[in-house]
């Protein structure tokens, strides 16, 4: 079993030095990037262990009975995850890359992964929740990300945690928990992931070898997971074109920009958009820089020749295409709409 993160600790002690878990459903809650979905299968493990082992004020999977070796394997038959299309739980299996979606382009030969969790996926739990288990003790299903459920997936799964059989122990694990139904908030024992210092987190990073740990976490919005993979080779080469294109006032081409960015991954360049407003705007009023802490030359620059009024709009904007951004129909046109929008901010002062 992988370790527990260093901030995740004391919660872990806490849950796994009870005699049972609280209630047959637990809502892991909180910011997307620090580890919730390794958190939930570590947790998952240890119930399924056949032989948990002592640890400093609680417990954890020993690693080596079969139960442990099954799930390792993702064949544990007590085991169910479920998740959209477009997610794979190899993606998070060290903890480390949390969120990734892997997905088709627009042009590409196979259709999109679907972003969302569908009826037919909880449909598929009823043998496994209401037929015996394989083995004894708990039966466990992880859904993540929980607000991933459309409208129908979530009234499936209602029912079943209104009444559910007994040694079923349901993980729901949310970014987002405000966007799930009330009536499964209420039924689920909720529990706030704990979020790291920065401090905490450059540490962290630190161990890991990354060069900048600082401006990586201030690039990933201070998230840890995701500041680590910021340093793999093909991300970082997108941040810096990204940098390098938007403040290039004189080769100014929203075409161009669209086209550059990463076409299977919209809502990573909405995010990258929303961070660079801030700081043009934060730089424009208070002179400080939260995201782009390397690069104060060029947010100064178009700082001082953008229209205020215009970049707080279009931030709105950005908020609102942000919820858009993981269902684009043409990814390409997408783009190109916010960068002529935000041309169409800085223009009155490049005139």
């Amino acid at each position: 079993m992988a370790d527990i993160f260093i901030w995740q600790q004391n919660l872990w002690q806490k849950l796994t030095k009870r005699a049972e878990l609280p209630g047959h459903a637990l809502l892991l809650k909180g910011k997307k990037g620090i580890g919730k979905y390794h958190f939930a299968r570590c947790l998952a493990q240890f119930l399924l262990c056949r032989e948990p082992l002592p640890t400093q004020g609680g417990r954890k999977a020993c690693g080596h009975c079969p139960g442990c070796g099954w799930f390792e394997h993702g064949s544990h038959p007590n085991f169910h995850a479920v998740l959209p299309e477009a997610l794979t739980a190899e993606t998070t299996e060290a903890g480390q890359k949390e969120d990734q979606a892997e997905k088709t382009t627009e042009t590409g030969a196979k259709k999109s992964a679907s972003q969302q969790i569908g009826i037919d996926q909880i449909r598929k739990l009823n043998d496994f929740v209401y037929l015996s288990g394989h083995q004894e003790g708990y039966k466990i299903v992880l859904i993540y990300p929980a607000e991933a459920m459309n409208s129908a997936a979530a009234n499936a799964l209602l029912k079943k945690l209104e009444e559910p059989p007994p040694h079923v122990m349901f993980l729901l694990v949310t970014h987002q928990a405000q966007h799930l139904l009330p009536t499964i908030r209420s039924r689920c024992q909720s529990i706030a992931m704990p979020v790291p210092d920065i401090a905490t987190s450059v540490a962290w990073l630190t161990q890991h070898n990354v060069t900048d740990p600082e401006a990586s976490l201030a690039a990933a919005g201070f998230s840890p997971l995701p500041a680590l993979l910021f340093n793999e080779a093909q991300q970082a080469g997108y941040y810096d074109q990204f940098i390098k294109l938007i403040s290039n006032a004189k080769r100014w081409d929203p075409v161009v920009i669209a086209a550059a960015m990463p076409q299977t991954d919209v809502a990573l360049t909405v995010t990258w958009l929303q961070q660079w407003c801030y700081d043009l705007i934060s730089y424009r009023s208070t002179g400080k820089i939260r995201y782009f802490l390397n690069h104060v030359t060029a947010i100064k620059d178009v700082s001082a020749r953008m229209d205020l009024h215009a970049c707080l709009a279009y931030q709105r904007i950005l908020n609102t295409r942000q919820q858009l951004s993981r269902h684009p129909l043409n990814a390409r046109l997408f783009l190109e709409e916010l960068f002529i929008e935000y041309a169409t901010m800085i223009e009155p002062k490049r005139s």
